[in-house]
């Protein structure tokens, strides 16, 4: 039975006791309250000891139970809303291959990625903000819409940037001296601050090494083709399945898959000899010198532009940061919605209706992909001085989710070549981990270490932001710290032990193809005997005859 079928019944109940309660007496709706505040053994026991005739006790175990399932409810309903992806995530693998599904469920990662640091940053930095508010002046500015676009005008001083985060007041600062410890006011947004995104990064990084060490583990499990095709083709079948559009979308899933199976059958590559190896390997080597070399002198000549011209340590520096970051972030989006727009809808129109193609644009994996990891990454770097860029990419994926699920299922078609979902999901979790999420944390460090602004932000009196922790006598944080940021080795062993974690999982996952392997060789000697044994049987027959 499915989970609609399921909710039909539960409706059905619902409906059947709302009416039963209406009617009923209320001796019997005192009972049944009664029987509903006591657990399953004790409801029977009570049952069986009250003075009723059968049928009544019947009766009442019956509406018991409609109580139960009308209680479930609510929360089938949420589990149908929770299932929307599921259903579309099953449509997109069955047309288009786990390839293509594979960039989907990237999309849904990076999406839970940016929740969690969404809910923990609106939890403990919005919120206590917008509770003891600011002790900056009102904003003079108004209002208008290109500072949506641009994250300046009113927005400069608003919840979305690190300036505004500074409702405590210092009496040392209001003297002049800027040594002395921010601690007063009812909550400790320094402390907050600076332990939120450092958590928010941490177990961002603890579930990415996690995923990174299963995907790798499960990409190098080598399992021969013959047999899963056999299996495709014989034995894969649901016969529970009913409806049409079902049965359609199996269909068309297992086919996907045999495609999958047999391109992987004649992916075998063949022997290049060592000049074009060379060549290959001198090409790619020359591609990423010129790129980082590009993006050196980018960051360089950034870097110049915005200390000589631009003139900050006046204004609040990490503000400007991340407008920046901000105005990069919808600036991906819209060049995500116009690649869409032109690159696939403008485009099948013209190979369609004006050169009188039947193809469709193919639907680019690599190019989606790295789009993704590269709005990802802007937001873990910017999630210091713009503490609501999670959010905003939360919004950002979810729009892209079902902007690139419309376009895929009415403009595109899958790749000529297909590709299996772990392969890809462990190259792409492989990427957003390193250098992604490792460069993008690096970055956010090196900034808690540097000079913070002293005209805004919570850390305004103090030479970098990890003093806010050390200032704690006798408490945990202060171990914390010292283990942290006074002892790099700590770090060091930290890593290894990530890194250590991943070879570890990725060794065993290795063995135990190495063992599969040995026993498919054992299989295959032990029929190439058997053959051999029967051709000898065979001669022997043969020769007997003949004599």
């Amino acid at each position: 039975m499915g989970l609609f079928e399921c909710v039909g019944l539960v409706y059905i109940f619902g409906c059947v006791y709302a009416c039963v309660s209406v009617w009923a007496e209320p001796q019997r709706q005192t009972l049944l309250k009664n029987l509903m505040s006591l657990s399953a053994g004790e409801r029977a026991h009570h049952l069986r000891n009250t003075p009723l005739s059968l049928s009544e006790k019947c009766e009442l175990r019956y509406d018991n139970i409609l109580t139960l399932y009308s209680g479930w409810q609510g929360v089938l309903s949420l589990l149908i809303y929770l299932h929307i992806w599921q259903g579309a995530l099953k449509q997109v693998s069955s047309r288009f291959g786990t390839g293509v599904l594979s960039y989907f469920l990237f999309l849904r990662t990076l999406l839970l990625y940016n929740i969690f640091l969404s809910v923990i940053v609106i939890l403990f930095l919005v919120l206590p903000q917008v509770i003891h508010g600011s002790s900056q002046s009102p904003n003079s500015i108004s209002f208008t819409g290109f500072d949506i676009l641009t994250g300046t005008g009113v927005l400069t001083n608003s919840l979305l940037f690190y300036g505004y985060y500074n409702y405590t007041e210092d009496k040392s600062c209001q003297q002049g001296n800027k040594s002395g410890s921010y601690m007063a006011g009812p909550y400790n947004i320094q402390l907050a601050y600076l332990l939120i995104i450092g958590i928010g990064l941490i177990v961002t990084c603890i579930a990415l090494v996690y995923s990174v060490s299963k995907m790798l583990g499960e990409n190098f499990q080598n399992f021969k083709s013959h047999g899963n095709i056999a299996l495709k083709v014989f034995s894969c079948w649901d016969f529970k399945v009913s409806k049409k559009t079902s049965a359609k979308l199996q269909s068309e899933n297992i086919c996907t898959q045999l495609k999958e199976l047999l391109c992987e059958l004649g992916c075998d590559k063949p022997k290049q000899n060592a000049l074009f190896r060379l060549h290959r390997l001198a090409t790619h080597c020359f591609a990423w010198v010129a790129c980082l070399g590009s993006t050196s002198c980018s960051v360089l000549a950034i870097y110049y532009m915005s200390t000589e011209c631009f003139h900050f340590h006046e204004q609040c520096w990490e503000t400007f940061v991340g407008q920046e970051l901000y105005r990069f972030l919808l600036m991906d989006m819209v060049f995500a919605v116009l690649y869409t727009i032109f690159g696939e809808f403008v485009w099948r129109l013209i190979s369609q209706e004006v050169l009188k193609r039947k193809r469709k644009p193919i639907f680019d994996i690599a190019r989606n992909v790295l789009d993704l990891i590269h709005g990802q990454t802007l937001a873990w770097l910017g999630v210091l001085f713009m503490p609501l860029l999670p959010a905003i990419q939360s919004v950002k994926l979810l729009f892209l989710f079902y902007m690139k699920r419309v376009s895929l299922l009415n403009n595109c078609q899958a790749p000529r070549k297909s590709w299996r979902a772990s392969q890809m999901s462990s190259f792409f979790m492989l990427l957003l981990w390193c250098p992604s999420f490792l460069g993008a944390a690096a970055c956010v460090v090196y900034t808690m270490w540097r000079c913070p602004s002293s005209t805004c932000g919570p850390f305004r009196t103090l030479p970098n932001m990890f003093p806010s922790v050390r200032g704690l006598s006798s408490n945990w944080l202060s171990w914390a710290y010292t283990c942290l940021v006074d002892n790099p080795l700590f770090l060091f062993i930290t890593a290894g032990f990530f890194l250590l974690l991943i070879y570890i999982h990725t060794q065993a996952v290795d063995g135990q193809k190495r063992i599969i392997a040995l026993l498919q060789e054992q299989i295959e000697n032990e029929s190439e005997d058997k053959k051999f044994l029967i051709a000898k049987l065979q001669e022997l027959c043969d020769q007997e005859e003949h004599s």
